[in-house]
């Protein structure tokens, strides 16, 4: 459940509040920043915005700042109404026109709700720490993903899938878009408020954490072409004194053991030091005619393959 910053629970008052009709309030320029603006506040808020993104704050952990209403998002308050119309959460219900609202939204359409919320800080140990019935930390690593849409959807599907953390970092060839801008919240439908997320961490320090901690690192790289009547395994030959070995299907992963895979570019993909320094190469092997996936779209299908094998490793554990 959602808890109030502490300008929050100074400012509500048990009266409704009037309705905003300039846009040079305080806190219209905080969402224009947040939302429209993609920026973090001065204390640290990002917007979310519309009805079922709102309601993932709320029932996450994280401090909401506020909830805003335009005169027709005001529908969606009944909805809204059993997170926050209770006095404990003590959190301001602001209103405001339909007119000023579109002006500080970031969505061409907007539904007239949104909030401030700010993004709970992961440590490393937090990515560790599994749930009682999980086999194991599973992480995704995004090293220079840049669209705020694919950063979204990776960070949803991975959760979806039974990631328990995630992090972004530069690749050196390119920075990784914010997990917390506002199209990257709404691509992940809010999974980045839920899922414990380490922003912006160098990535030499971070391979060199995880192979302290003993989580094996797989770099993701560009599908390998075969034939329906070749062998996943046949598409390279051994590899040479010095070589790296060849990249390993999703199926040849042991995906119950400490892993974090690692996401690339979406063009450049993983530069070639850190596939080297990898602990394996995972590939998605694919028919001839196609190069490649969408990183968004590798993902899914790698973080599906590690959900099976997971399953039934905690099926047998259970049985």
């Amino acid at each position: 459940m959602a808890t109030p910053s502490k300008a929050a629970r100074t400012a509500r008052t048990s009266s409704a509040p009037a309705t905003i009709t300039s846009r040079d309030n305080r806190w219209l320029k905080e969402f224009r920043l947040a939302l429209k603006g993609g920026l973090p506040t001065e204390s640290g808020f990002v917007g979310v915005e519309g009805v079922r993104l709102v309601e993932e704050a709320l029932r996450s952990a994280c401090p909401i700042e506020a909830v805003l209403f335009s005169e027709t998002g005001e529908r969606h308050h009944e909805r809204l109404a059993p997170l926050i119309d209770r006095p404990e959460i003590a959190i301001p219900i602001l209103r405001t026109t339909d007119r000023l609202f579109g002006g500080v939204a970031d969505t061409e359409h907007p539904q007239g709700v949104a909030a401030l919320v700010k993004p709970r800080i992961a440590s490393f140990d937090d990515l560790l720490r599994v749930s009682e019935g999980i086999c194991s930390p599973l992480l995704v690593v995004l090293a220079g993903v840049q669209d705020p849409g694919n950063v979204g959807t990776i960070l949803r599907t991975a959760s979806a899938f039974g990631a328990t953390g995630a992090v972004t970092a530069a690749s050196g060839q390119s920075g990784t878009a914010s997990p917390f801008s506002p199209k990257a919240l709404r691509a992940s439908a809010g999974a980045a408020l839920h899922l414990p997320v380490l922003a912006g961490m160098s990535l030499p320090i971070l391979l060199t954490q995880l192979r302290v901690a003993n989580v094996r690192t797989l770099a993701a790289v560009v599908g390998v072409r075969f034939s329906a009547s070749q062998p996943a395994g046949a598409q390279q030959a051994a590899p040479l004194l010095g070589e790296i070995a060849p990249p390993l299907a999703p199926w040849e992963v042991d995906w119950c053991e400490p892993v974090a895979l690692l996401v690339g570019n979406e063009g450049a993909g993983l530069p070639e030091e850190v596939e080297r320094s990898a602990d394996a190469r995972i590939r998605i092997p694919m028919s001839s005619g196609i190069e490649s996936l969408n990183a968004a779209a590798a993902a899914a299908v790698l973080f599906y393959e590690a959900a099976r094998q997971r399953s039934r490793h905690t099926q047998s554990g259970t049985s």
